[in-house]
Parts: C-alpha cells; structure tokens; sequence
C-alpha cells in the first residue's frame, strides 16, 4: 500500500508545476497563439483602458475565467493568504507554541494546550489569562491580535506573561515556536462503554491518530464513529484509515485519472489495496454521517461498508468523488482543480451531479443502480454515501428559535456567557476530581447573567428554553473538561443519530447482530431503507 500511496502524493501534494523540458543550446517549443493573444490583451488593457487597471488584476481575471471555463465546481485560485489558511484547515499544522485561546470574561484566556507542543512543555494551563507579549501588553487584545502575535518562524522566541489563579504575580515563560499539530481525532469512552471517536477532518496524521485511539477502545463493547461534518482532506490519509479497519488484501479504492501530459481523455485506473493488520476485528462499528460528510471521509465510510465493517447512520452525504490536485504558481498562488474520480471498493462512484456553482442536480433515486456487499446487503450506487439506516438529525424547536432570535436582537453573547460558566464549573470539578456536571446554584447565576443582559422573563420561565439551556451548559462543561465520552453522553438528549447508535450497539454483540437490529429498526419505521 505505502508504493500505491507514494505514488498517489503525486496528485495530492503541494507540488510544483513543472516547467516545459529543454535541451542546452536549444530553445522549446514556442508557446500556443493563445499565449501571445492573451498577452498582448492584458498589456493593451493595462496601458490604454479607462479603468486603469493593473496587470495583477487582469491577469488573477484571467485566470478566473480560465476557471470559470473548466465547468469545476471545486476548482480554484489561492493567494498567499488562502494558501496557508487552506494548509493549516486541511493538514491542522500551523507555526506558533500551541494554545486554544477564547475571550472569556473579558479576557484572552487559555482554554486548550495541544500535546507535544511547547506550551506543554513550559507548563502553560489552561485557564491562564494572556496580559502580555514580548515587550507589549496584551490585556486588551482580543484573540486574533494575540494569535498573531505569538505564532512566527519555527525556531524563533516569543515572550509570553500570564496571569494564573492564586499567583500573586504574572507568570513569564520565553518559548521557542515549534511546528504544531491540532490533532484531527478525538475519543471517549460513553457511559454505556461504548467507544466513541470523533474524525473532524481527514488531515495529515489522522490515521496515526486513529491508530491511538483504536489502542484505547479495544476493549470497549462497540465503536462509533462520528464523521458528520467532515469536509474530507487528504485521499492518502483516507486510505490509511480504511486499512486499520479491513483485513488486509482488501481493495480500500479505485481511482479513474488523467495522467499528466497525456492526451485528452486518455484515464489510467489504479486500486488501493488493504496491506496492514486489521485492528479491532470483533467490534461492532456503526458510522455517522450528514449532509456535509465530504470527500476523503466518504472514502472511509463507503469502504467500511462496502465490506460490511460498519453500520451507516444518519443521512445522505454531500457527494465529492473527485481527486483533485494542487500545484504551486509563480508569485505564492496555487492552484487547485479536479484531475480525476474514485470509486469504492465495490465500485460505487460517490460523485454526486452538480453545476459548476455546486448545485445539485435533479436525480431520480429509482433509476441508480445498486451493489451487493459479501453480507449481502444491497447498496445504492448513486453519488454520496446512502445510510443504511436513515436518521433525521434533531431541530430547533419553534421556541427555541424565538430564544436565538431574542439573543440575536438584543446582542447578548449567549455562546461566550455558556464558555464562561463551562469554563468555571469545569474548573471547580477538576479541581475536586468530580465528574463534568452542573449543579442549580451554577445554573441559575447563568440564568441571573442572562436576565442582567435583556433576556425577557418569558424566555427566562419557559421550562423547555430552561432545558434548552441547562442542555448547553452540560454540554460546554464537559467540553472544557476534555471529556468526550461525558460530552457524548450529555449531546444524546439532543442528538438522535448519536442516541440510536447506541442504542443499537448497546443491544448486540456483534457486527451481523447489529446489521440484523439496524434492518429491524428500519421496517419498523416502515421506510425500507436499509437493504434497499
């Protein structure tokens, strides 16, 4: 698998175009009339045109247009600052120390410090309130001026001085900035024994990561794993993670391409095959995803199930099956667009039809023709990944929605005022080795907050709001306490994917007992679709 993959970085690398061969002596090819014409446009447009338009400009419309042409709905230009904002997104690698600041309480405090990196290392803690950087004071910065300020060169300094609970003076610490990497995977263990990970985007080390996590939950009674929204990443990392999952000689994915410098429509195939020991054999694993499940976690979902290693839960996801390339341009652009499609192991194309703004397209379900799995199971072979057990996701309620209309209207920071009591009661309970919670005393001083800033007295005594809110709360708690499964657990009042997951796991002990459940579940309901 590793020759496959190498070879597949080809396509997903940041590369760098490839200039025209010569030979010493000789000049190349001369370029197409196209060139020149194009050439001669933006120079007359730059001199002559009344707008007085830049070179810069119309060339970035040049190519816009060039773009616009290609009929991609994924194609597209990176400046500078796209390009490092798109690497950091997709890979979770980025420049600084390590630290997750948010304002709370009016100030820039620490709420995350990443493993393995140097704010580890020095001891920075969470809840540590940011006062200072280098020579310049930072008690009124907000966090976009701090991120700044203290990300930089690998290898440089930064100073940084905090203020830390029961020191009576600011803390210093001098740092060197390391490469640091936010971690794409999270696990937890629910209160049913259920492992839980979470996969927020496919970016580089996921597998490892997932490797980790696997090693933790071994002995758990089940799997879940959560891919709703996950935009995908990295197709090599895709793969990877699908190998940990099957056994090995399995066949992860196909991709269709074109070979650089070939003719037009000239495609070469490649397959991936499974090449590592299979991890976590016995478990029973049901998946999740949405609407917005996307790309490289397709790939995963749809080689899970192609094999019958996993349940699907939830809805249809977003559809992009495509492989898409991104080479690097003069003057710090890159260019992104679509060099080819993949399929699953049984040969499901996940590409669903779209316009070039990403519209879908009409579709007729009954006409998509459909796979047998080596269970038996009968899939749609259609553009996205199909459920095999379709779960609305949950809503707000009419009142509910009357409640962030309110918020909004009135300007209270409803989220920051949930971040604030979560990060205090997550506090006094570390503190005291207690479990995250949220007793009434806590919640009614959020409930008195919340009045203090506007909230009329008929949301602040409707029971389902104060519900609603207590749920936000446990919620926000458990987060700032780096308790997944606690998270997990309080999310299921609220989440019926999640909930019927478990529910599911929690009553086999098998991967065909839960198949076996997922189909009963679904002809009780009466909508036939799994085995469809």
């Amino acid at each position: 698998m590793k020759d496959r993959i190498a070879s597949l970085v080809l396509i997903l690398a940041l590369a760098p175009l490839a200039a025209p061969s010569t030979v010493a002596g000789q000049a190349g090819p001369p370029p197409p009339p196209g060139v020149d014409v194009l050439t001669d446009a933006v120079d007359a447009i730059a001199s002559m045109h009344m707008g007085g338009f830049n070179d810069s400009t119309l060339w970035e419309a040049a190519i816009d247009g060039l773009i616009g042409a290609l009929n991609d709905p994924y194609a597209e230009l990176f400046t500078e600052v796209d390009a490092d904002a798109w690497e950091e997104e997709t890979t979770g690698n980025y420049t600084g120390i390590g630290l997750q600041i948010t304002p709370l309480n009016d100030a820039v405090t620490v709420t995350g410090v990443f493993r393995s990196t140097p704010a580890k290392e020095v001891g920075i803690l969470l809840g540590d309130v940011l006062i200072g950087v280098n020579d310049n004071d930072a008690s009124g910065w907000t966090t976009a001026m701090a991120a700044d300020s203290i990300r930089g060169p690998i290898g440089s300094s930064v100073i940084v001085t905090l203020k830390r609970a029961g020191y009576d003076e600011p803390i210093v610490f001098d740092i060197k900035r390391a490469q640091v990497h936010v971690p794409a995977v999270e696990s937890g263990i629910l209160a049913s024994g259920i492992g839980y990970v979470v996969l927020d985007r496919v970016a580089r080390n996921a597998a490892r990561e997932m490797n980790a996590a696997l090693a933790e939950l071994a002995d758990t009674r089940g799997l879940i794993i959560d891919l709703r929204r996950n935009p995908g990443g990295f197709l090599d990392e895709s793969l990877m993670l699908a190998d940990l999952f099957l056994k090995p000689g399995s066949t992860l994915a196909s991709t269709v391409q074109r070979v650089p410098g070939s003719a037009p429509g000239e495609m070469s195939t490649d397959s991936f095959d499974d090449r590592w020991p299979q991890l976590v054999p016995n478990l029973p694993i049901a998946v999740l995803v949405d609407r917005y499940t996307a790309s490289g976690a397709e790939i995963l979902a749809g080689a899970l199930q192609d094999f019958d290693r996993a349940l699907v839960l939830g809805e249809r996801s977003f559809g992009k099956g495509v492989v898409q390339t991104v080479l690097d341009l003069p003057h710090n652009r890159r260019l992104k667009f679509t060099t080819g499609t993949w399929n699953t192991p049984l040969g499901r194309s996940l590409q669903r039809a779209r316009d070039s703004q990403g519209r879908l397209l009409e579709e007729n379900l009954d006409t998509f023709p459909r796979v047998t799995t080596p269970e038996g199971r009968v899939l749609i072979n259609g553009g996205g990944i199909f459920p095999d057990l379709e779960v609305e996701d949950d809503t707000l309620r009419i009142i509910e929605r009357e409640l962030i209309q309110e918020v909004n209207e009135k300007q209270i920071p409803l989220g920051l005022r949930l971040a604030e009591l979560g990060f205090e009661a997550a506090a006094t309970r570390r503190a005291s080795g207690g479990e995250p919670g949220l007793d009434d005393a806590e919640f009614e001083s959020l409930m008195v907050i919340l009045a203090d800033a506007g909230l009329s007295p008929a949301m602040m005594e409707n029971q389902d709001i104060r519900e609603y809110l207590r749920w936000r709360a446990l919620m926000s708690v458990a987060e700032r306490m780096e308790d997944l499964g606690a998270e997990a657990d309080f999310r299921m009042q609220r989440d019926p994917v999640l909930s019927e997951a478990v529910r599911l796991i929690g009553a086999t002990t098998s991967q065909a007992q839960l198949f076996q459940a997922a189909t009963e579940a679904s002809n009780r309901r009466g909508d036939g679709q799994t085995g469809r």
